[in-house]
């Protein structure tokens, strides 16, 4: 996606945009929309001008019934899942559909900035029965993908990321920062399912992915990697911003009090930071992850710790 530099030119662009029959969108590096033509603010009912973040249009085309149609009865879960996929790789391709029958073929084009344009087309000529073995495909595709309890990325989709990341030069915004990776460990989970059950211990997974969502931008990915073990994909980014990242997720953390019925039960982590060194492959960035990790739980855990 390259922005003409000339004013005049880019302005003729956008004026060309505004009257397309495709349904156009731009979002900047934090996700927030900064442009939509006509056909877009029609179908999800955005005014001129108006700026929502993505995460705030889906919610309103969730509860108020127009744009993207979500069936689903837990809001949250379809977030997470959704949003682990959004503005992970250079491109994507996937149908979508709207709570007026249309569908939608979309393409997301992300620019070494971090921002995105959006582009949909109706497709809702195409016969139903070529529709229908596309989505159940592409279902099929996603479950294996996702972790699901906690609708997260699984450990297989989060290090495929990762080894793409890493295969690019592990810069994924352009900046020349570099790629972060955090290894989170719940602490003593197994005190937690062994006191209060595992039902409780789900719903203590279940509360530090949502807890986590909001700390991330649009590049970032964090998936389960097994049991109370998660990974923080953090492309471009220095390790000192991964700290101050970490630092907001711990504080948000400490906070939380997931369980109706045990309102003193409170949890913590820890995490291991490291940066991806030049050429440097996914296992030998995940061990210097996991043994800085290791020093956060030997001096107290309820911290991070960064390799060196």
């Amino acid at each position: 996606m390259e922005w003409p530099e000339d004013q005049e030119t880019l302005l003729e662009t956008l004026q060309l945009m505004e009257t397309a029959q495709a349904f156009v969108a731009v979002y900047d590096r934090d996700d927030r929309l900064r442009y939509a033509n006509e056909a877009f603010r029609e179908a999800w009912g955005v005014a001129r001008g108006e700026q929502l973040l993505w995460s705030e249009l889906m919610r309103r085309s969730w509860q108020e019934g127009r744009g993207t149609l979500i069936e689903t009865d837990d809001f949250e879960a379809w977030l997470r899942m959704t949003a682990a996929r959004r503005g992970k790789v250079p491109r994507r391709a996937f149908e979508t559909d709207l709570h007026d029958g249309r569908w939608l073929w979309m393409t997301e084009t992300m620019h070494s900035s971090g921002w995105m344009m959006s582009i949909a087309t109706d497709m809702t000529s195409i016969r139903s029965s070529e529709r229908a073995l596309r989505q159940d495909r592409d279902r099929a595709l996603r479950a294996s993908q996702t972790d699901e309890l906690t609708g997260l990325p699984n450990r297989r989709y989060a290090l495929s990321v990762l080894e793409t990341m890493l295969a690019r030069g592990a810069a994924g915004d352009g900046s020349g920062k570099g790629c972060c990776v955090a290894i989170l460990d719940i602490d003593h989970f197994k005190h937690i399912n062994d006191s209060f059950g595992h039902a409780t211990g789900d719903v203590v997974l279940k509360d530090f992915a949502t807890r986590l969502a909001p700390c991330l931008r649009k590049t970032d990915i964090i998936g389960r990697i097994g049991g109370e073990e998660f990974i923080l994909i953090l492309p471009g980014t220095t390790l000192s911003d991964a700290a101050h990242i970490l630092q907001r997720m711990l504080e948000s953390v400490r906070q939380a009090r997931p369980v109706r019925d045990y309102p003193l039960l409170c949890y913590t982590f820890s995490a291991g930071i490291a940066s991806a060194r030049p050429g440097e492959r996914v296992d030998g960035l995940f061990q210097r992850a996991d043994q800085a990790l290791y020093a956060a739980k030997t001096a107290g855990r309820n911290r991070a710790s960064a390799a060196a």
